[in-house]
């Protein structure tokens, strides 16, 4: 593909896939080990995962189970993922990638910094991957991160899963048959976050500024914060149809109306816990007050993490 000139803490950490996406989730026994353990750990328990291929429109392919959720188009020249999971899927990526066809990687488009969705940068590069995301992507990957939420440095990438190639707004990546939007968001789930629009197939890739079934998590030691994962969802919704295939940062396909359903729920518990905090109440006193019970039984159980996120930005 070549590119057009721009038209311009808490608890756990999920790698959820559902359905036809398969599952992850780090272990509760992840957050006793030391902070510089995390991210071993994490690898380590998410290397046997089974790796699942849905064929979509146009030439793309949803991987899913490495991690974050996987895009893969077979362009002209060769492929193009958007996310590049745990290092230690590898063995099954490779498998599923040579299922589709022989071609080889040429571009990785990365929704974000963060592990679960960057982890297989370093191989994918050496596989012939040149690397897209948003610059803020690069500066975390090239420094110790510490993501307070999980307690867990996360150390410098090596050189070659660093992007090369970075953004500040949007552009456009084209070979003549596909089109390809990439559009960055004001700080949302982090400050790194962008989207991939595949234009001609009508298939919005949101990153993790849409969970699908699940309570997202917000990174606010990497900038994120809830008005901004609220915005994202708008941009987002505008830029659905409703026809649209979304792909979420976790959990399995989505749809326009599953969107609209997540950008209800953002909206509805950001104002139940806004109006406990400036009651006074204290985190435990909002918990306690089960700000988020019509949601619950869609999006988690267990909303004391997500309540904490929100309450730490309202």
């Amino acid at each position: 593909m070549t590119k057009s000139s721009p038209a311009i803490s808490r608890r756990r950490f999920l790698a959820i896939s559902a359905a036809a996406t398969a599952a992850s989730l780090v272990p509760r026994s992840l957050l006793a080990q030391q902070p510089q353990d995390f991210l071993t750990k994490a690898r380590a328990a998410n290397a046997n995962n089974k790796i699942t291929a849905t064929p979509l429109r146009r030439n793309v392919t949803f991987l899913g189970g490495a991690g974050g959720n996987i895009a893969v188009l077979t362009a002209k020249e060769g492929k193009l993922l958007v996310d590049s999971g745990y290092a230690s899927c590898q063995p099954q990526l490779t498998a599923a990638l040579a299922a589709i066809n022989a071609d080889p990687i040429q571009v990785l488009i990365n929704t974000h910094w963060h592990f679960d969705h960057t982890d297989g940068n370093d191989w994918m590069h050496s596989a012939g991957a040149t690397i897209w995301a948003h610059e803020n992507t690069r500066y975390r990957m090239s420094s110790t991160q510490n993501i307070v939420a999980y307690n867990a440095i996360i150390p410098p990438a090596p050189i070659g899963a660093l992007p090369t190639i970075l953004l500040n707004t949007y552009r456009h990546l084209s070979d003549g048959i596909s089109t390809l939007k990439l559009t960055h968001y004001e700080p949302a789930h982090t400050d790194t976050d962008l989207s991939v629009h595949f234009t001609e197939a009508d298939i919005l890739h949101c990153g993790d500024t849409f969970w699908n079934g699940f309570y997202p998590f917000i990174d606010y030691s990497s900038g994120g914060n809830i008005n901004g994962m609220i915005t994202a969802t708008e941009q987002n919704l505008v830029t659905a149809g409703a026809d649209t295939i979304i792909i979420p940062g976790h959990g399995p396909l989505g749809n326009k109306a599953q969107l609209t359903e997540f950008h209800d729920m953002l909206v509805g518990a950001r104002d139940n816990i806004a109006k406990l905090k400036k009651e006074g109440k204290s985190l435990n006193e909002t918990i306690a007050a089960k700000p988020t019970a019509a949601y619950d039984e869609k999006w988690g159980k267990k909303p004391d993490a997500f309540i904490g996120y929100v309450y730490q930005g309202v």
